[in-house]
């Protein structure tokens, strides 16, 4: 028989068992220790060997030892993925999230059940409406708030006070309740202990091979990406991905925004002084003295606000470096939260004369990418002028999901934004929704009184999140992330030199 029609673990088997002649018999034991003791598990037998009955841990242990490997150091019988088991499978991933299998989801149900109240509109308002389409314009009731306590049976999310309204809001209910069937889905996949193939990166590629940024898929495909066949597979990729493609797809000179798509007059000029840095012509420098040539300094992305994306693996943010070879990026993450939930990852370091407002450098990340992060507001590191001076041709601001008209946060930002205006600098930023980025324009043209030029006009992200995420103070409230994408800056007046007035 060919090895090769014989899977791995069989042909294993089969060299390491003692061979036994034709004339030999092999010796059967008839005692009572092997008569009670379980049969053995087959080789290709996915469960474990169930335990010994009481009798037969009684009795004295038998001299028949099962064949050892020597290769692997365990018994051919013990599976080589015991402690590497997926909890949950790829059709077992609905559960409800209060009797969920993994307790950080049941964790996260006792807060969603604290912290929520029920939509319905009989119970009187717990907030100020945020959009048109917040359910809580709906309550026009007596009954007190109530939290949420009754979960649905369809989607497993805690969604209603109980039953009765629970059924008599329905209609309104199964309007997300697919996209709530579908989070959960996805979040039990991230708790399943399965193999995520899709968060394996691929490194650089020759300069000839083209990105094609017309949508995800072109983009995966052109980076070489391994095949991502599996829709829930896809959305856990996107979700980390569309941080550093997001701005790519905008700064590259295969961008698919052009004047015909969203991009102003005024964002050519700002976007083409950037791509003149950032697509180098070939100098044809070498590995001698005479082929020596000046490198230009990194390009610096000043992310404000950062919250998740700066803990996201590195290797996820070096993906834009392998967009632009030639090329050397220094993220600047800036913002109090940019730390949070890192603390045992990266101590904050003491603030000392040499580093006076505490950064934390991460410089070992190849020789195309160094991230710095900044747990402080960016007046304050702008007032001292840590970064000055600012080059619109080798830098950029990105804020994501900043919440710049958002009540909660817009007193945060209100000093920042002339500051960001009189840099003259491109700034890019994302919202949730189209009613989010609406109402950050509506407050930056209300701030800025006509001092500001829009580079890109509002509208959906092509290299959005395609993974839904659920509000757990509000389980009616679902957004995915960077789902909208526009710019602006600090508006530029050209100076014309004076001729003298006509007829001198």
């Amino acid at each position: 028989m060919a090895t090769n029609s014989i899977c791995s673990r069989c042909l294993r088997l089969a060299t390491q068992l003692p061979r036994t002649t034709t004339k030999e018999t092999p010796r059967r034991a008839f005692t009572s220790t092997t008569r009670h003791q379980p049969s053995r598990r087959r080789i290709h037998q996915s469960t474990l060997r169930p335990a010994p009955s009481l009798e037969a841990s009684t009795q004295p242990p038998t001299t028949e030892f099962p064949p050892f490997s020597a290769t692997r150091g365990r018994t051919i019988d013990q599976p080589s993925n015991i402690h590497e088991r997926a909890l949950l499978q790829p059709n077992n991933l609905l559960h409800s999230f209060t009797n969920s299998p993994a307790p950080q989801i049941r964790k996260r149900a006792a807060i969603i059940r604290q912290n929520a109240y029920c939509p319905h509109p009989s119970h009187q308002p717990t907030r100020n409406p945020q959009s048109p389409d917040d359910p809580e314009n709906r309550k026009t009731g007596t009954q007190p708030p109530a939290h949420v306590r009754y979960e649905c049976p369809d989607c497993g999310i805690p969604v209603s006070c109980c039953e009765e309204h629970f059924a008599s809001d329905y209609e309104s209910h199964i309007q997300i309740c697919d996209t709530l069937k579908q989070i959960n889905e996805d979040d039990h996949d991230l708790v399943s202990g399965r193999f995520f193939p899709e968060f394996q990166y691929p490194s650089s590629q020759i300069e000839e091979a083209q990105v094609n940024m017309t949508n995800w898929d072109t983009l995966l495909y052109s980076r070489e990406f391994n095949a991502i066949n599996d829709e829930r597979s896809m959305r856990q990729a996107t979700r980390l991905l569309t941080y550093p493609m997001t701005i790519g797809s905008i700064l590259h000179e295969l961008s698919p925004y052009s004047l015909k798509d969203r991009l102003t007059p005024e964002g050519l000029r700002s976007l083409s002084a950037l791509r003149y840095t950032m697509h180098p012509p070939r100098t044809g420098a070498g590995t001698t003295i005479s082929g020596l040539r000046p490198n230009p300094p990194p390009i610096r992305l000043f992310i404000l606000g950062a919250r998740a994306e700066s803990s996201l693996p590195r290797e996820v943010w070096i993906q834009l470096s392998h967009l632009f070879p030639r090329l050397s990026f220094h993220l600047i993450f800036i913002g109090p939260e940019s730390m949070s939930n890192r603390d045992d990852e990266f101590p904050l370091p003491p603030r000392t004369d040499s580093n006076p407002y505490g950064a934390i450098v991460e410089d070992r990340l190849g020789g195309g990418m160094k991230v710095t992060t900044y747990v402080e507001y960016f007046h304050t590191l702008f007032e001292a002028q840590h970064f000055a001076p600012f080059d619109p041709y080798f830098d950029a601001f990105v804020l994501f999901h900043p919440g710049l008209g958002h009540p909660a946060s817009s007193h945060e930002w209100a000093p920042t934004l002339p500051q960001l205006l009189a840099t003259k600098v491109p700034i890019l930023c994302t919202g949730y929704s189209a009613f989010d980025m609406e109402r950050d324009i509506a407050w930056v043209k209300e701030q800025a009184g006509g001092e500001m030029d829009v580079l890109m006009e509002p509208g959906e992200n092509r290299f959005r999140s395609l993974r839904w995420d659920l509000n757990d103070l509000d389980p009616g409230d679902v957004s995915c992330g960077n789902w909208g994408v526009w710019a602006f800056r600090g508006k530029r007046y050209e100076a014309d030199e004076y001729r003298g007035k006509e007829g001198e």
